[in-house]
């Protein structure tokens, strides 16, 4: 691998820096191939003072990587045909939560910021997926109701910030989440407003009334950025870059258009659909993209895949995913207007099937307690209440049990990262037979929900499916699955 690091660090072109109207909490690669994109490019477009502070929550890498060549990075789009880099200044700064909060709470505060944006993953949102309650015993809420003043969630800097606005007379800002969560605009702001009534009734009354929580579906794939990918940027560009970020040609980000006083960059004018309702959209793509991708990262996985483009270049895999869409995903759904959900589902295969994007099922299968619920179990429970076999997600179920069991098909360790991780190989390993396994892990009333957990013909066909990955693999039984 060729050492890069000699040569001259990335930095910032000479043009002019915009102001600050966008903090971003949780400032990963995603965001920075998708939504810091389309707001460089509505600043271009249309002008306005957009310029974004990213926030890391947690740790303190981001901001060691992009400070030193001034937040400027390079988005390379990976295309079948070749790749095509993008060189992106809209991030004016890092800062670090825990090194310094108050930093962090001034620029919330500030007037001029106007907007909120997020992506802290599922679970960040300190939730329960099951219910999309408040989870008051989470580390984390504990800390921002014991000192308000100095949170630790991402919720808790939100309510802080609020709370700083309204003292000052100022209004509140847009609180615009990036994350896949069903009707995401809803759960933010039902955790939101209940952290801020335990903390001051009056502050949930104003936020309640005054704050805006548009929901949003956010789609484009981006895997995770290796060192050799670096490596190889660096050769091309001719600069080191330490934090490029890796996405696919395709972009889509649907947003429904409630910000408070109507004050938001012109996304219209590049690209962004503006909506009234993004249910629609919400649900196509957690089923058909996130549901699909998060089943065959399991399968895959368990499979030997390491790779969504690997895993589908098998042809009883892509047949598999093929007959998920038609049999079980599309029949449950009702499209948006003007959107084809087999030609939907067509162009997503092709996604999956881009060679040049590494995306890999070890990555996808992260977090998977959070992610399950409103991927695949909602969805599973409504087809079975209709009367649909359901039998290739009751084998995604299957796959994800197996999964965080922490054994893969050959005996090696699984290095599983969950929230719920150590409880869910306990309970895995306390099972002496695949009914034991299954019953324990549907005991998880966070991840799986009544309607499901309570139908005996469901429980017996997971049984079965987890017996038959124990005894054939996962690809014996995708196969085994074709109609």
């Amino acid at each position: 691998m060729t050492d890069v690091t000699s040569l001259p660090r990335l930095t910032r072109s000479n043009a002019p820096k915009p102001a600050v109207g966008v903090v971003h909490l949780g400032l990963g690669a995603f965001y920075r191939a998708h939504g810091a994109i389309y707001i460089a490019e509505a600043m271009e477009k249309s002008g306005g003072d957009w310029g974004i502070v990213g926030v890391s929550l947690k740790s303190p890498t981001q901001a060691e990587r992009l400070k030193p060549q001034d937040c400027a990075y390079t988005a390379l789009e990976l295309a079948p045909t070749g790749r095509i880099p993008h060189h992106v200044e809209v991030v004016q700064d890092v800062l670090v939560a825990p090194e310094d909060p108050e930093a962090v709470l001034a620029v919330m505060a500030a007037e001029t910021t106007k907007i909120i944006t997020l992506t802290v993953t599922e679970k960040g949102y300190c939730h329960e997926p099951s219910t999309g309650r408040l989870n008051q015993a989470h580390p984390d809420i504990a800390q921002d109701l014991a000192e308000p003043r100095h949170p630790a969630s991402a919720l808790g800097f939100l309510v802080r910030a609020l709370q700083m606005r309204r003292a000052a007379g100022l209004r509140p800002f847009t609180v615009l989440t990036c994350d896949n969560l069903p009707e995401n605009g809803r759960v933010v702001r039902g955790v939101v407003l209940e952290l801020a009534g335990l903390i001051d009734e009056s502050l949930r009354d104003w936020i309640a009334a005054e704050c805006r929580f548009p929901a949003t579906m956010v789609d484009r794939i981006v895997p995770a950025t290796k060192p050799e990918d670096i490596a190889a940027l660096g050769e091309e560009i001719g600069a080191y870059d330490a934090s490029p970020v890796m996405m696919e040609p395709f972009r889509q980000w649907v947003v429904e258009d409630d910000f408070v006083d109507g004050v938001r960059p012109d996304l219209g004018a590049v690209g962004v659909e503006l909506v009234e309702n993004v249910t629609p959209y919400e649900e196509m793509k957690l089923r058909c993209l996130n549901g699909t991708h998060s089943t065959l990262a399991y399968l895959g996985y368990l499979g030997g895949m390491d790779t969504i483009s690997e895993t589908v270049a098998d042809p009883d895999y892509a047949a598999f995913v093929s007959q998920l869409w038609r049999d079980e995903i599309i029949p449950g759904l009702t499209p948006p207007e003007g959107v084809d959900l087999s030609a939907y589902a067509d162009a997503l295969l092709a996604r999956y099937q881009n060679p040049a994007i590494r995306h890999l099922t070890w990555q996808i299968a992260m977090d998977g307690s959070q992610k399950m619920p409103q991927r695949i179990l909602t969805q599973l429970a409504e087809g079975l209440a209709a009367g649909r076999p359901m039998t290739g997600l009751t084998l995604a179920v299957a796959a994800w049990m197996r999964y965080v069991g922490g054994v893969d098909e050959t005996g090696g360790a699984i290095d599983v990262r969950d929230p719920l991780a150590d409880r869910l190989k306990s309970l895995s390993d306390a099972g002496q037979t695949a009914a034991e396994t299954v019953a324990n892990l549907l005991s998880v009333t966070e991840v799986f929900p009544a309607a499901l957990t309570s139908n005996a013909a469901f429980v017996a066909n997971v049984t079965r499916a987890y017996e038959g990955l124990v005894r054939d693999g996962a690809r014996a039984m995708v196969a085994k699955a074709l109609i």
